[in-house]
């Protein structure tokens, strides 16, 4: 079995690290009625649709 003939840095241990821990932007699409930028497969805030459809009231008209 491999066995580290050196010990690994604090500094190289937290950069391999660090790599894996960015945070990446959520996938965003836009809405099919009103154009507004919503996440994937969330009803739309401004307008009220999904898939085309009217689902709930929108806040601005509530």
């Amino acid at each position: 079995m491999a066995v580290p003939k050196f010990r690994t840095s604090k500094a190289r241990t937290r950069r391999r690290q660090s790599l894996n821990m960015k945070l990446t932007a959520p996938a965003m699409a836009s809405c099919g009625s009103c154009g507004n930028q919503i996440l994937l497969h969330r009803v739309c805030p401004k307008c009220g649709f999904y898939r085309g459809r009217q689902v709930i009231l929108p806040e601005s008209k509530v």
